[in-house]
């Protein structure tokens, strides 16, 4: 083959084969890159809405609940969208003549529905329940950041599976007194700020977060039950445990609140249906 070939083909057959080797990772790299930024996951995108709908007026500048539009999201794996008799209820009184709400009047004249953009748009394959993860000490902020500064709704975390696999596999971090599920602007306990929490009255077939009392106050000595002995009804006490820090609240509602350890998650239809 010395006839055929230079004595300089072997070292351009040993290059070109870095190059191809280079050229595969780049574009390993490059995809992998590409499929968690903002232009796959939609982070940070404001999409476009038929009525420019502000969070942060309605929240925090009016002080609506969340529930008070998002009727389901404690019963239902959806946390709803309100209906517009729900817009109607204040704006048949207020900004009546507005131009921006022009949709939300013809919705009410013609019996047809809004047609919103979805921003949380997970895939079809996947099964999200909101009213397991509400009822179990995870706030809303924890997904969907902290809506009630959102002049325009967008999605705050990318909602790929990577993200939910890091919180089910530490979800201490995350957990929260479900009383605590609406406000927004929880930060966890410290030494500033500290928690109590006291179990009781845990029942087979009641919730175990109602079981779970918590308070950013420090308590006083509360009866929460009763003993009957001998005809004398005895009080008895909560005993309130002080936390000041994320993770040892964390800890402590995981096994109160009966959270499966990511071990416990064998089966793929928890996710996926």
């Amino acid at each position: 083959m010395a006839q055929i070939f230079d004595r300089s083909s072997n070292a351009l057959a040993r290059m070109s084969l870095v190059l191809t080797g280079l050229i595969v990772i780049s574009l390993g790299v490059t995809l992998d890159q590409l499929q968690r930024s903002p232009w796959v996951t939609r982070q940070g995108q404001r999409p476009d809405q038929p009525v420019p709908f502000s969070h942060k007026h309605h929240v925090q500048g009016l002080g609506l609940q969340c529930q008070y539009c998002h009727t389901s999201v404690e019963k239902s794996s959806y946390a709803g969208i309100p209906p517009t008799k729900t817009c109607i209820n204040c704006h048949s009184q207020i900004w009546t003549n507005a131009n921006l709400l022009e949709p939300v009047r013809k919705s009410w004249a013609t019996n047809e529905s809004i047609v919103w953009t979805k921003v949380h748009d997970l895939p079809d394959y996947v099964y999200f329940n909101h009213s397991i993860h509400v009822n179990k000490g995870l706030g809303c902020s924890s997904c969907h950041g902290r809506v009630d500064l959102m002049p325009l709704m967008y999605q705050q975390n990318t909602l790929q599976m990577e993200w939910c696999l890091n919180c089910h596999r530490d979800p201490a971090k995350n957990l929260r007194p479900v009383s605590q599920a609406y406000n927004m602007a929880w930060e966890g306990p410290s030494k500033e700020k500290p928690v109590w929490c006291s179990v009781s009255d845990e029942k087979t077939g009641k919730p175990t977060a109602q079981s779970v009392d918590c308070q950013t106050s420090e308590p006083g000595k509360v009866e929460v039950a009763s003993l009957s002995m001998a005809g004398i009804t005895l009080p008895t006490m909560a005993n309130y445990t002080k936390f000041t820090s994320q993770r040892e609240l964390g800890n402590y509602l995981i096994d109160h609140y009966k959270i499966r350890k990511p071990n416990e998650l064998s089966s793929c239809e928890v996710c996926h249906r």
